[in-house]
């Protein structure tokens, strides 16, 4: 039965039989063969079916809520007896918002350092879907901003609070300054972050507050890609303190202190509210705390 619900799950994740049966790694046949067994099962139908997935019926949505909710309690018993027989094991799928990867970096090294069993999965990707992948079972825990936008039910750990850094070229009019304002930034071709990125309408808001209107003439929802235009010369980009001092090492480049921020946000471990967490995530979690401490802007 697990299996089957499994099946559900990707169905709706995919919303195409062949992609789903491919991310199970079973044949397209054997998935329709075991929806249809999970709808002979419990007696309605679950997927509307035509020469392609066409949605799933009410019915199906309802099941859907019931197969993660049982397909989640399953895995948590299955890594909690796996633990009690070999200690802390396996993968932890990790979403990541893009201005907090080296930080992900540090959660993960001091992780797999205590625990050399567990291995990571570190996904790049936007604050609004890391709830979405949680709620799909599709990472285990997100690091993203945890005052900013709604989270629903899920515990917390809090990593740090983001303080911003302006970003240029050595030889930029302002690299030399102790610290610029925002109000210092508003003539200054921009590389940004997309608008989709919540750090970008962070960004946005502080430079409101300012009283200024900004012009960015390149984003990227890479870093690596804003950090590559400001190597060239002629743009600055704007990045929380850990990913800017990263990008800077070694660089002809340098990172100079924002005064005055209006808004700054924490960011966190974020993971599905569980009682009790799996000892992997519990261990998780724990080690999140302890980096904290060492690590907080």
């Amino acid at each position: 039965m697990i299996a089957k619900l499994e099946m559900l799950i990707a169905l709706a994740q995919e919303r195409h039989f062949g992609r789903a049966a491919e991310a199970l790694g079973i044949t397209q046949p054997t998935l329709s063969a075991g929806i249809k067994q999970l709808e002979d099962h419990l007696g309605v139908k679950l997927v509307e079916r035509g020469s392609r997935f066409g949605g799933l019926t009410p019915e199906g949505q309802r099941a859907l809520v019931m197969a993660r909710r049982i397909v989640g309690d399953s895995r948590r018993l299955r890594d909690e007896m796996r633990a009690k027989r070999d200690g802390l094991t396996g993968k932890i799928r990790l979403g990541v918002i893009p201005t907090a990867l080296t930080w992900a970096s540090h959660l993960a090294a001091e992780m797999t350092v205590k625990h050399p069993g567990v291995s990571f999965q570190i996904t790049s990707t936007t604050s609004q879907n890391i709830k979405t992948l949680l709620d799909n079972l599709e990472i285990d825990a997100g690091l993203t901003y945890l005052d900013n936008e709604p989270l629903g039910r899920v515990s917390t750990v809090q990593l740090y609070t983001e303080a911003y850094h302006l970003v240029c070229h050595r030889d930029h009019p302002l690299a030399g300054r102790d610290q610029v304002t925002w109000g210092d930034l508003g003539a200054q071709n921009l590389c940004l972050l997309t608008p989709d990125m919540q750090n970008r309408r962070i960004i946005n808001r502080n430079f409101h507050e300012a009283g200024v209107t900004p012009m960015a003439t390149i984003e990227s929802n890479s870093t690596v890609v804003l950090a590559a235009t400001v190597a060239r010369g002629g743009w600055v980009t704007i990045l929380p303190s850990d990913m800017a001092d990263f990008l800077v090492a070694g660089r002809a480049t340098v990172a100079v202190p924002i005064a005055g921020a209006a808004l700054s946000h924490r960011v966190g471990l974020v993971t599905e509210f569980q009682e009790p967490h799996t000892p992997v995530l519990a261990a998780l979690m724990q080690t999140a705390k302890d980096i904290a401490p060492r690590n907080a802007s």
